[in-house]
Order: structure tokens, then C-alpha cells, then sequence
């Protein structure tokens, strides 16, 4: 008796592997989970010790010694810490681009010159003694520092060379004057030593209110112009090629670096390394698309930025050590490491 051979089993075809887009979604979404873990470490931990029930009653109590502290204090610096960060981390993304430097960040233009610049003249000269007041001032002359690199640059024929080498001799000259007024003036040393060391421990809700409508509009306008710096990237002939407006690009990078580092600094201070930092690691892993890299710089910075805050309140209590120094500190072994790496392939 014959018996019918079994059918022939066909093979299952093996699973797709998963897509370079999937994976940065996925890495994008982690990043986020993070950046909600570091915001809740930033309300819950601070030089003044607290219960997690403490903490949760400061929260739906405003009245009150745990309020006080929760809401006021460190719900209010989270938030600015959110936003600064952010900021930095973009404008130094677009920086990088817009300069064709993966080392350039927002002090390359002078920005924080300018800011620190024009917060030591309010106080010498106009009397400014409130962080409010300080706001305005360093914000303009950020401003106006931006415009002016900008203008020395060469404007409509501006060059990322140009650009760079404009930002470097007015941060110079403007350094030079910081130093001169606060020598001569004590008054204004000790107000502006504060200032220029970098904190989020001076955050209110007026001075959040304040740069937050910079912020959004500095947000929009770099996340609008990560197709046009793609286009840059690949040389200006390339970028011309493919429609890209060369000259409208450079003036709202320009524009959209100078509202984010202008406002993040006026809050906050000049904060270094954080708007270097993580735009460079972020293309590490992400690839040259600015798509990707503005997306997660503007996530991870305020990992960044929190999670050295929350370092420098528990490393000095009953005190705290201010953001800017454990950035500082923090940036210094990790600049060097990148410029070693940065060698490294170039040989």
C-alpha cells in the first residue's frame, strides 16, 4: 500500500529586523521616560530633605512648610531647568550646524558674552538689582551681540568660518570689559558672582513667565529649520541644488540661537558645556539627520541640566553647589574626550 508523502514544509521567512527610524522612535520614547524620571528626582531631592509623603502633600498643599518648599522652590527650578536646558541643548545643535563644527556651542558666537555683558552694565550703571531686571537686559544684549556677529560676518555673504571668527573676537572684547567693570566696581563684583556662576535656585514663576514665550518661539523656528541645515551639510553648492535658501537659513539660525541661548542665559546664567555636550553625543547615535538629533538634543539637555542640579544639592549639604560649576566640572573630562576621539578619527 502506498502512503502519500507529507507535504512539503516551507520554511517561515525570518522576522524583519527592526528599522533605523523604529529604533530612534524607540530610543526617543526612552528618552523621554528619563527625562520625567530626572524631573521627579529634581522635586524630590534637594538640599533639604524630605519624605516622598512630604513631598507629595508640598505638592497639593501650597500652604504651608513642605509648599513652600516643593512648589515654590523646587517645582519652580524644575521647570525653569526644563526649559533652559532645552534651550541650550538646541541652540547649540543648531550651532554646530550652522558653523559645520561638531564642538561649536552657543558661546562660540558670543551670546553669553553679550548677555553677561549687558547684565553687569545694568547693575553698574542703571542700578538693576532684581533678577527680573536682569532678565530683560541680558536678553537684549544677547541680542544685540547675535545681530552684531551676524552683521561682521558678513551678513547676506555670512560664512561658518566668518560667523565663528566674528563670535570669538567680540566674546574677547566683551570678556575684557566684564572683567574691567567688575575690578573696578566691588558693588557689582558681588552681584554679578552670583550670576555669572549659572543657577536654577533663583527660578520664580515671574521669571518663567518671562522667557517662556522666547522659548516656545526659538523651539518652533530651530525645529522648523532642520531640513534646510541638512541641505548645508552637504556643502553650499549641494544645499543650492536642492532649493535650500542659504542666506535665510544662516539668518534664522542665527535668530533661533540667539532667542534660545538669550533667554536660557537671562533666567539662568551662562551654563557651558551643556549646549555641547549632548548635540555632540546625540549624533553619536542618531546619525547627521537634524530631524533626530534636535528632537533628542531638546529632551537630553534637561536630563543634563537637572541631573547636575540634583547632583550639586546633595554633594554640599546642608548647602548646594550651583548647576554651572558640576556642568563646568562635568564638561571639562568630557570636552577633552571628544576632541581626543575627534583626533583620533581624523588620523
Amino acid at each position: 500500500m502506498l502512503v502519500d508523502s507529507p507535504p512539503e514544509q516551507r520554511a517561515e521567512p525570518a522576522p524583519a529586523p527592526p528599522t533605523r527610524r523604529a529604533i530612534r522612535s524607540f530610543g526617543l520614547l526612552v528618552s523621554v521616560l528619563i527625562l520625567l524620571l530626572v524631573a521627579v528626582a529634581s522635586i524630590a531631592v534637594g538640599a533639604k530633605e524630605l519624605s516622598l509623603e512630604q513631598v507629595w502633600h508640598g505638592l497639593f498643599e501650597s500652604s504651608g512648610t513642605y509648599g513652600d518648599v516643593v512648589v515654590d522652590e523646587r517645582l519652580a527650578r524644575t521647570i525653569l531647568g526644563l526649559l533652559a536646558g532645552a534651550a541650550l541643548g538646541l541652540a547649540g545643535a543648531v550651532l554646530q550646524a550652522l558653523t559645520r563644527n561638531p564642538l561649536a556651542d552657543p558661546g562660540l558666537l558670543g551670546i553669553n558674552a553679550g548677555a553677561s555683558a549687558a547684565v553687569v552694565t545694568a547693575i553698574t550703571y542703571f542700578g538693576v538689582t532684581s533678577l527680573s531686571g536682569y532678565v530683560w537686559f541680558a536678553f537684549f544684549g544677547a541680542a544685540a551681540v547675535g545681530a552684531l556677529v551676524w552683521f561682521l560676518g558678513g551678513s547676506r555673504g555670512a560664512t561658518p568660518v566668518r560667523l565663528a571668527l566674528a563670535g570669538t573676537a567680540i566674546s574677547a572684547a566683551l570678556y575684557g570689559y566684564l572683567q574691567a567693570v567688575m575690578i573696578m566696581d566691588s558693588a557689582a563684583l558681588g552681584k554679578m558672582r552670583f550670576w555669572t556662576v549659572g543657577s536654577l535656585s533663583s527660578a520664580t514663576d515671574s521669571t518663567i513667565s518671562q522667557v517662556l514665550p522666547f522659548l516656545i518661539v526659538g523651539t518652533v523656528l530651530a525645529l522648523f529649520l532642520a531640513r534646510p541645515l541638512n541641505a548645508m551639510a552637504m556643502g553650499d553648492d549641494t544645499a543650492k541644488a536642492l532649493g535650500a535658501n542659504l542666506n535665510r537659513t544662516r539668518a534664522l539660525s542665527m535668530l533661533a540661537a540667539t532667542v534660545l541661548c538669550g533667554a536660557a542665559t537671562a533666567a539662568c546664567g551662562p551654563i557651558v558645556f551643556v549646549g555641547l555636550m549632548v548635540p555632540h553625543v546625540v549624533r553619536s547615535f542618531t546619525g547627521p539627520d537634524l530631524r533626530w538629533i534636535l528632537p533628542y538634543a531638546t529632551i537630553l539637555s534637561p536630563v543634563l541640566l537637572l541631573g547636575a542640579d540634583v547632583l550639586g544639592r546633595i554633594v554640599a549639604r546642608p548647602s548646594e553647589l550651583q548647576v554651572g560649576i558640576v556642568t563646568a566640572i562635568l564638561g571639562g573630562p568630557v570636552f577633552i574626550l571628544l576632541v581626543r576621539r575627534r583626533r583620533a578619527a581624523q588620523l
